[in-house]
């Protein structure tokens, strides 16, 4: 689904928090951002008004102007730290975690703690920016896809 509404943000489409913590991430989000290719993602708190989480890789956030991030915590950067454990750095948190070829997560309930998520939310997957993607789990995006009249891809 392309924007919702003239200059708006484009949505990939909407997944759920599986009873699991799995979570699929929309295919063509997989695709554009080639997210799936390294074996690991970096996970991070998203804004307060979308929550959720963004998703990035490496190969993303290294070269780029956040790379900072990686460099400064090399617990997240050689991913020394336990899988889906969480950092805070500068007011955000951080963790990665494995990710399957077809592009499915799966969130622990610790994880979905510092996140704010539970079983049953529905995200929609948004593109940010070309470092990463978020999946929202609420605020006015959310809200209007809801009330969307068109066909929002479920995943």
């Amino acid at each position: 689904m392309p924007q919702m509404n003239k200059g708006g943000k484009f949505i990939f489409g909407k997944s759920a928090v599986g009873k699991d913590g799995l979570v699929r991430l929309p295919p063509q989000a997989v695709e554009e951002y080639r997210i799936a290719s390294e074996g690991k993602v970096y996970l991070f708190t998203g804004s307060l008004s979308t929550g959720g989480f963004c998703v990035t890789r490496r190969g993303l956030l290294e070269p780029s102007r956040l790379g900072h991030i990686l460099t400064e915590n090399p617990g997240l950067l050689d991913c020394a730290l336990p899988q889906g454990a969480f950092q805070k750095y500068k007011g955000r948190w951080y963790c990665w975690t494995d990710i399957s070829e077809a592009g499915t997560i799966v969130l622990t309930g610790s994880m979905m703690d510092v996140l704010k998520l539970s079983p049953g939310d529905e995200l929609l997957s948004i593109r940010s920016s070309d470092i990463a993607f978020t999946m929202g789990a609420k605020g006015p995006l959310l809200e209007r896809a809801r009330n969307y009249e068109g066909d929002i891809p479920v995943f």
